[in-house]
C-alpha cells in the first residue's frame, strides 16, 4: 500500500522521483506510514493526499478535523472493529452506513461491517490519522478503555475491605495494605505509572480534596488531568503507592520520602523505572508526588543541551580549569541537576577524583563517589564538604547552596585548589553575587573564587512531526526583542498539534542559557560593591547572551515559539 501510494502521487504530480526516493529511505530508518513521512518531509499535506486517494478510487473524501459525528452513528461499528480496520462511521441513511476509511478499496471491512451490522456500506476516504484521532474521540483511547475496565472490576469487586479505609479515626495497617493488594487497585496504580513513562511525563500528582480525587501528569513543564478515580480510592491508592516505595503505610501525619524502583515491559521493552516519592499530608488527605527518574532522558552530551556556541565554550573552558567555583541556576525543575552531570561526565577521567553530595543522588553515576544527604542524622551539606575536604577530591559537586555555612566551605575549597560545582536558585546569573554576598560571603571572595555563573531555563520544543511555519505580526516580534531588520523576513514555526506530542503542538524541552564568565573588569566592579544591573550591562558589553536572546535564537531555528520564550524570560 506504501508504494502505491506513492505511484499514486508521482501519477497525480504532486511529488518528483527524487522526492518519492527520499521519502522511501525516511521511511526505512524511521518507520510510520509514507503519507506521514511525506507529510513530516513537507513534500504533501494531508488533504494533497486525501484528494488523491478520492480521485483514484472514485469515492468522495472528507476531513474528519472539520466534520462533526454523530455520536450514535459512531458507535454503530464496534471499537475493535473501528480500530482493526481503521474506519468510523460518518453518517446513517435508511439502510445505507457511510463509512471513513483510509484504503476504500478494503473489500474484507466492508464485508464485515455489513455482517456485522446490518446496513449496506458506502465508503468515504479519510487520512488515517484522523480516523485514529476519530475513534479516541469516540470511544475513548486504549487507555482510557483498560481504565475503564479496571474502574468497572473495581464497582463489582467485594467493597468492605475499601470501606473500611473511610475511618479516619483508627486505622489497621494490616488492613491497609490487604486493601491495597486489590487486584483493580494495583492495576490502576500500573497503569497511572507506566500510562506517564509512554506520555514522557516528569512527575506524577495524585491529590485529594473535599469531594475529588485526581491524577495528573508534568509533561514538558505543564500540568495535565489525566483522570478523576473514584474518592473512595483514595487511601488505597495511598497506600499502594507507599508499599511501593516502602513507607509506613500506618503515619498519616508526617511527610515521608521513599523511592520505588521497577521493571516494566513498554512496547515489547523492559525498562527499569525509577521513581522518587514524596507524601504530603493534606487537609483531606496524603497527596503524594512522583518524579519519574529515567536515564534515557539523561544527556550527558552537553552540545544536545541547547548552549549557544559562545556560551558552551565558555562553560567548557571553565570546567576545564583546576580550581574554582561554577555555580547553575534557576529555579526548580529548570534542568540544573542535567546540566551539571553533564559537565561531570566531561571532566570525568581515570585520574581525576570526583565526590558529590546531592539531596537527593537522582542518577548513579559510574566513576563518581555520590553521596546521599540525610538531614535527620545531620548529614547534611556543610557536614558533607568538610568530610570531602580529607577524601583527596580534585572536583566536588554540591547539590545545592542553602546557607551561609555551606557557601563559606564551598568557596574556601575553590580558593583552595579544587574545582567546585553547585547550584542556586537565582532569577538571573549576575544576581547570583548578589545573592552570595547577601548570605553573608565577602566580596572579595565571591570575586576570587567563582570562575563562571550559568542561568538557565527549560521550553518546550516545537514538535516536529506537526510544525509548520505562521504569519507573526511585525510589531509582536519587535516587542519580544527581534530587530526591524530580521522581522520582515523571519520565518515561525508552530506545532499544529498531532498524536505523536498528544495534539499539544509541543514535544521534548530544550534549554535556554546566559552564561557569565567571571573576567578582570567583572571582578573589579564585584570588588566595588557594584549592583546586579551593572554587572549585567557589564556582562552583555563582553558578550553575555541573554536567557532571552538565548530563547529568541531558539525562535529563529525552529526549535521553540515565541509565547514559550516570553512565558520563561524578561527582556
Amino acid at each position: 500500500m506504501a508504494l502505491k501510494l506513492g505511484e499514486l502521487l508521482l501519477k497525480a504530480q504532486l511529488i518528483n522521483q527524487q522526492q518519492l526516493g527520499k521519502a522511501l529511505d525516511e521511511q526505512k530508518a524511521s518507520g510510520g506510514k509514507l503519507g506521514e513521512v511525506m507529510q513530516r518531509l513537507g513534500y504533501v499535506t494531508e488533504d494533497d493526499i486525501i484528494e488523491c486517494l478520492s480521485h483514484q478510487f472514485g469515492v468522495p473524501s472528507i476531513n474528519l478535523r472539520h466534520f462533526e459525528v454523530d455520536e450514535a452513528v459512531a458507535r454503530l461499528v464496534p471499537v475493535d472493529l473501528a480500530r482493526k480496520y481503521n474506519v468510523i462511521p460518518v453518517n446513517k441513511t435508511g439502510a445505507t452506513l457511510t463509512l471513513a476509511m483510509a484504503d476504500p478499496t478494503n473489500i474484507f471491512a466492508m464485508d464485515e461491517i455489513t455482517f456485522m451490522t446490518g446496513y449496506r456500506v458506502e465508503p468515504v476516504v479519510s487520512s488515517e490519522e484522523a480516523i485514529r484521532e476519530a475513534i479516541d474521540r469516540y470511544f475513548g483511547s486504549s487507555r482510557e478503555m483498560e481504565l475503564k475496565r479496571v474502574m468497572e472490576d473495581i464497582a463489582t469487586s467485594d467493597e468492605t475491605a475499601l470501606e473500611l479505609l473511610d475511618e479516619e479515626d483508627e486505622v489497621d495497617p494490616a488492613q491497609l495494605a490487604e486493601s491495597s493488594e486489590e487486584a483493580p487497585v494495583v492495576r490502576l496504580v500500573n497503569i497511572v505509572l507506566t500510562d506517564a513513562i509512554k506520555r514522557g511525563a516528569s512527575d506524577i500528582h495524585v491529590e485529594p480534596y473535599e469531594k475529588m480525587f485526581r491524577v495528573r501528569y508534568r509533561v514538558d513543564g505543564l500540568l495535565y488531568e489525566v483522570m478523576t478515580p473514584p474518592i473512595k480510592l483514595k487511601d488505597a491508592i495511598v497506600s499502594r503507592l507507599k508499599v511501593l516505595a516502602k513507607l509506613d503505610i500506618a503515619e498519616k501525619r508526617l511527610p515521608q520520602d521513599g523511592r520505588i524502583k521497577m521493571k516494566v515491559k513498554i512496547e515489547g521493552r523492559t525498562k527499569d523505572l525509577d521513581f522518587r516519592v514524596s507524601v504530603l499530608p493534606t487537609l483531606f488527605g496524603e497527596k503524594v508526588v512522583l518524579r519519574l527518574l529515567d536515564k534515557e532522558n539523561l544527556r550527558l552530551d552537553m552540545t544536545k543541551l541547547g548552549f549557544e556556541k559562545s556560551s558552551l565554550k565558555k562553560f567548557e573552558d571553565a570546567i576545564l580549569q583546576p580550581y574554582g567555583m561554577i555555580l547553575v541556576t534557576g529555579p526548580t525543575g529548570s534542568g540544573k541537576t542535567n546540566t551539571l552531570y553533564s559537565a561531570l561526565g566531561r571532566v570525568n577521567t581515570p585520574d581525576v577524583n570526583i565526590i558529590t553530595a546531592e539531596d537527593p543522588v537522582e542518577f548513579n553515576l559510574p566513576g563518581i563517589n555520590q553521596v546521599q544527604m540525610k538531614e535527620a542524622i545531620g548529614l547534611n551539606f556543610a557536614a558533607a564538604l568538610r568530610s570531602f575536604l580529607r577524601q583527596d577530591p580534585n572536583i566536588i559537586l554540591v547539590g545545592e547552596i542553602r546557607d551561609f555555612e555551606t557557601a563559606e566551605i564551598a568557596i574556601k575549597a575553590a580558593l583552595t585548589g579544587h574545582l567546585v560545582l553547585s547550584t542556586l536558585h537565582t532569577n538571573d546569573a549576575p544576581s547570583t553575587i548578589s545573592r552570595l554576598m547577601n548570605m553573608g560571603i565577602e566580596p572579595f571572595l565571591v570575586a576570587t573564587s567563582v570562575n563562571l555563573i550559568a542561568a538557565q531555563r527549560l521550553v518546550r520544543r516545537v514538535c516536529a512531526s506537526c510544525k509548520g511555519e505562521i504569519q507573526v505580526p511585525i510589531q509582536t516580534l519587535l516587542s519580544v526583542g527581534f530587530t526591524e531588520a530580521e522581522s520582515s523576513g523571519l520565518k515561525i514555526v508552530q506545532g499544529r498539534g498531532c498524536e505523536k506530542c498528544n495534539n499539544n503542538g509541543y514535544k521534548g524541552r530544550v534549554a535556554l542559557f546566559e552564561v557569565m564568565g567571571i573576567t578582570e573588569d567583572v571582578r573589579e566592579l564585584i570588588l566595588s560593591g557594584a549592583t546586579a544591573v551593572e554587572l549585567r550591562r557589564k556582562a552583555i558589553e563582553e558578550g553575555m547572551i541573554t536567557l532571552r536572546q538565548s530563547g529568541l535564537q531558539k525562535v529563529r531555528d525552529g526549535v521553540t515559539t515565541i509565547e514559550e520564550v516570553v512565558r520563561e524570560t524578561i527582556l
